[in-house]
């Protein structure tokens, strides 16, 4: 499966779970040991641990290998290692707190994501600019 199919699953995955302030990074030229960091927040340790615990389900599914699963037991930060994606499912608190978007957000990848709550006229094509 190419990158781009690989983020969308797991964009479609962390949506599915209501994650919130999803952010794709490009680390290419970064770093060699994978391609995109996705950071998305939870409201609760149980959200995020069903956020991460989705993800790793549905990668299985479509014959993606999951490298490492961290961060269950607390669920403040769950890391999903895919090879090519890292997913980090974090509290708010702790994703402020570590800010992996200065680490990671130098290169930000525009991805579509679904509209929350009721559709309006204006969420027809509206891109999520993960540099904001």
């Amino acid at each position: 499966m190419n990158l781009q199919k690989q983020q969308r699953l797991i964009i479609d995955a962390l949506e599915d779970t209501k994650a919130q302030d999803i952010k794709v990074f490009n680390t290419m030229g970064l770093t060699s040991l994978f391609d995109r960091v996705i950071i998305a927040s939870g409201t609760s340790n149980r959200q995020t641990r069903a956020m991460a615990s989705h993800v790793a389900e549905r990668a299985k599914q479509e014959g993606l290998s999951v490298l490492a699963f961290e961060g269950e037991d607390t669920g403040e930060w769950v890391l999903v290692d895919l090879g090519d994606i890292v997913v980090h499912c974090m509290q708010p608190v702790i994703r402020s707190y570590y800010n992996l978007e200065e680490l990671w957000g130098s290169k930000p990848v525009r991805v579509k994501l679904l509209p929350t709550g009721p559709a309006t006229p204006a969420d027809e094509g509206a891109w999520l600019d993960a540099d904001r």
